[in-house]
């Protein structure tokens, strides 16, 4: 299986989510992957050996915002798309 099927599975099953679900998902795989590698960089140079740790510390919690901050924003987007009939 190459790459672009792999994303193509992935997009699939993110459409055929619900709104908040679907943007829940997203915010938090995006902020997991941002805080982690915060985490790496903050790790790296705080204390070598511990770094690894510092990517779950900082990244864990981040994805936990991320998909409340995108729960959020899917509760906004359903709520416009049933004002505006979609």
């Amino acid at each position: 299986m190459t790459a672009r099927n792999q994303w193509a599975g992935v997009r699939s099953q993110l459409a055929a989510m619900s709104v908040i679900p679907g943007f829940a998902v997203v915010g938090s795989t995006a902020a997991f992957l941002l805080g982690g590698l915060v985490g790496l960089v903050v790790g790296l140079l705080a204390y070598p050996l511990t770094a690894w740790f510092a990517v779950l510390e900082v990244g864990v919690p981040a994805g936990i915002l991320g998909a409340v901050v995108g729960a959020l924003v899917g509760v906004v987007t359903g709520a416009v798309q049933r004002h505006h009939g979609h």
